[in-house]
């Protein structure tokens, strides 16, 4: 039996999609969008110096065929790339959403059945009945901020106010979330999960696809900071996914990172946490460890949450520089028959206008099958290829590319 890896570099898209004029960053649709092409032509031209000089310099991802996808996903030329050595093409999706849980369930093989909710890009953004329930809850006389924003203005600006009456901060973004933003040791990190927790059935009846706790430290002296112990509380999927075949067919099935959480725990053996550098040295343990027959599904959510949605050119091109870095010691532990896959759930071009993730096509490159070609594939032909390989049992639409 075989093992499969599945590596979801959390936002970093590669332009193309069909209906990013669908989708948009307040009044500016996402077309045009393109994140790692846009972070490649800012390195190339000098934009990136920050903590990093040059050309982007992923010579690990480009050998698999990383340029090569951004060039088939949107057609852009990019620098870098010569003949692709590993399995390389790009991935559209169809559910009607830019955000992680839509991207990540149809990689695991369920498109979303429905349209999420959205809250208005009002002030206030959230229904009054939701405020009195977080409020009840937590409580707290009220809540603060109820509003359109990116995590940390919205954790500076109100910060201070929440230690002093201790009201959650509730806020959102174009995405489908509701999230708490709380001081781990004024308000207690235990309290903003079962706060998060306790609201969020409400939250999910009414469509909305994630409650998420965003706990933070610090004082106005020294500043805030938010912390790793960030959790997401995702409805269930709609059906089984890749997760629950491969456990069906007596696999293990290993998530790192925020997979636990955007999966509600379905189909998941075991979950490691923690911030990205500890990630890779899981993942790298899990190639070492994990048995014939199983799954191991990773999530690398840095790329969005710190430079993404900060639109940090810089500080993006040096996270994809410091994770192929890393990849020899990953790839060093496969084995004969074993498929990893890397891929993304969405875009989050930090050269676009916004705060929020951008409609993209993502970049799917394989090792372990040789040079191979794939083209314009769906999300869900990931996880039919990997049920394929693995000789596993696949559900619903999609068809493997192996």
């Amino acid at each position: 039996m075989a093992r499969a890896f599945l590596v979801v570099m959390d936002s970093v898209g590669c332009g193309g999609a069909p209906d990013a004029d669908q989708f948009f960053n307040g009044d500016v649709p996402d077309t045009g969008a393109n994140t790692l092409g846009h972070i490649a032509k800012a390195c190339a031209e000098g934009r990136a110096e920050e903590g990093r000089s040059g050309p982007l310099y992923v010579p690990h991802l480009d050998a698999m065929g990383l340029s090569a996808a951004v060039r088939l996903a949107s057609g852009d030329d990019v620098p870098g790339g010569g003949a692709p050595t590993g399995l390389w093409g790009a991935a559209t999706e169809v559910s009607r959403g830019k955000d992680t849980p839509s991207g990540h369930w149809e990689i695991a093989g369920v498109p979303v059945p429905w349209d999420w909710t959205y809250f208005p890009d009002t002030d206030p953004a959230f229904p009054q009945d939701v405020m009195d329930l977080v409020a009840n809850h937590a409580g707290s006389g009220g809540t603060l901020a109820n509003i359109h924003t990116s995590g940390v203005p919205v954790m500076n600006a109100f910060a201070a106010e929440h230690m002093r009456t201790g009201w959650p901060i509730c806020y959102t973004s174009a995405d489908s979330v509701f999230q708490i933003a709380a001081h781990e040791e004024v308000f207690g990190l235990e309290r903003l999960w079962a706060l998060c927790k306790a609201v969020a059935p409400h939250l999910h009846a009414m469509k909305v696809g994630r409650v998420i706790a965003r706990p933070f430290v610090g004082s106005p002296e020294t500043g805030f900071t938010r912390t790793t112990n960030r959790k997401d509380f995702a409805m269930a999927l709609p059906s089984p996914c890749l997760n629950d075949w491969v456990q069906a067919a007596g696999g293990e099935v290993l998530g790192i990172g925020k997979i636990g959480d955007i999966f509600s725990g379905q189909g998941l053996d075991r979950v490691l946490k923690g911030p990205d550098a500890t990630l890779f040295d899981h993942l790298v343990e899990a190639g070492k460890t994990m048995a014939q027959g199983s799954l191991t599904f990773a999530n690398f959510v840095e790329f969005d949450t710190l430079f993404g949605h900060q639109r940090d050119v810089s500080g993006y091109a040096r996270a994809l520089e410091w994770f192929d870095s890393r990849l020899p010691a990953f790839l060093a532990t496969l084995r004969p028959g074993d498929l990893a896959i890397f891929t993304a759930d969405h875009g989050n071009d930090p050269t676009w206008i916004g705060t929020d993730h951008t409609r993209e096509r993502v970049p799917v490159l394989g090792h372990g099958v040789g040079a191979k070609e794939i083209g314009l594939v769906g999300f869900a032909d990931i996880a039919h290829s990997i049920a394929a390989h693995l000789g596993v049992e696949a559900h619903g639409e999609g068809t493997s590319f192996l």
